[in-house]
C-alpha cells in the first residue's frame, strides 16, 4: 500500500528514543522529510544519524527541545520552517511524568505533568495548525496510554492528564475538519520501550520480584501474550498520519495486544 507519505514533511516529538523513534523510522521509510526533537541533543543527534543510516538519502532534521516549554517548541518549529518550508503531519509525543498514587504529588508536579503531557500538545498544534491549513489541510496524531481507558495503578499523573489529552484530539478533530485537517489518538499497551522497562523495574522492586518474573506477570495480561514492538507502534502511527486514513479524524487507536478489556 503506497501512503502517500512520499515528500511530506513530519515534525515527530520525543523522538530520540522509544515510541518517537519508531514513529519517525516509519515515517521516513516511506519517503517523509522528517524534523525530529529531545531535549537530550546527544540522543537526538545520534537518533538523526540512525535515522539516515537506516534509509540512504532521508531528509532527516534534529533538534535539541525542552517539549515542556514553549520557546523550545517555538524554535523547533521554526528550524522546521526553514529546512523544509512547512509541515504537513504532527506526531505529539513527550514521553510520560514520574509514577506515584494521586494523593502523593503536589501542586508543582501535577502542572508539570500538564506542562509536559497538555500545555506542550496545544502549543505543539496552535503553531502546526496554520501552516497545514495554508497547505491545504495535514494530519496531526497525539499518543496517550491505555490508562485513557483503564487507569493503571500507580500512574496517577498520566491516568488523569492524558484523558484530558484524549479529550483534546476529540475537540480539536471536530474544530479542524473544515480545514481539512484530522485528529487521532494512537494508544500503547505495553510497548518494548525503556520507559515501560523503568516502570517494570519500579514494580518489580515493590513486589520483591526480579524483572523477569515482572514482565512474565503482566505478559500474562496480554491476550497475545508478549509486549509490542516499537516498530509495530510506528507503523501503525505512519498509517494514520497518511493519506491512505483520510477518512479517519477523532479516532482512537489501540496498539495493545487486547491489553485493554473495555468494548469501546
Amino acid at each position: 500500500m503506497d501512503l502517500g507519505l512520499t515528500g511530506k514533511v513530519a515534525m515527530v516529538g520525543g523522538a530520540s528514543r522509544g515510541l518517537g523513534l519508531a514513529v519517525a523510522r516509519a515515517l521516513v521509510a516511506e519517503g517523509a522529510q522528517v524534523s525530529i526533537a529531545s531535549r537530550d541533543d546527544v540522543r537526538i543527534d545520534a537518533a538523526a544519524a540512525a535515522l539516515r543510516d537506516g534509509t540512504p538519502g532521508a531528509q532527516v532534521l534534529a533538534v535539541p527541545a525542552d517539549l515542556r516549554t514553549s520557546d523550545d517548541i517555538t524554535t523547533w518549529h521554526d528550524a522546521t520552517m526553514e529546512r523544509f518550508g512547512g509541515v504537513d503531519l504532527l506526531f505529539v509525543n513527550t514521553g510520560g511524568p514520574p509514577p506515584g498514587p494521586a494523593l502523593s504529588f503536589d501542586d508543582q508536579a501535577w502542572q508539570q505533568a500538564v506542562d509536559l503531557l497538555l500545555l506542550s500538545a496545544i502549543r505543539m498544534v496552535r503553531l502546526a495548525v496554520p501552516v497545514m491549513a495554508a497547505r491545504g489541510g495535514g494530519s496531526i496524531l497525539m499518543t496517550t496510554s491505555s490508562a485513557i481507558k483503564e487507569p493503571i495503578a500507580n500512574l496517577a499523573l498520566s491516568n488523569v492528564v492524558r484523558a484530558s489529552v484524549s479529550a483534546l484530539v476529540k475537540t480539536l478533530s471536530n474544530e479542524l475538519a473544515p480545514q481539512r485537517i484530522r485528529v487521532n489518538n494512537l494508544v500503547p499497551g505495553r510497548i518494548d520501550t525503556d520507559r515501560v522497562r523503568e516502570l517494570d523495574e519500579g514494580r518489580a522492586k515493590i513486589a520483591s520480584i526480579s524483572l523477569e518474573e515482572q514482565r512474565t506477570r503482566m505478559e500474562a495480561t496480554i491476550p497475545t501474550g508478549r509486549y509490542g514492538a516499537p516498530d509495530e507502534f510506528g507503523k501503525a502511527a505512519a498509517f494514520l498520519l497518511s493519506d491512505a486514513s483520510a477518512y479517519t479524524t477523532g479516532a482512537i487507536l489501540q496498539i495493545d495486544g487486547g491489553l485493554i478489556k473495555g468494548v469501546w
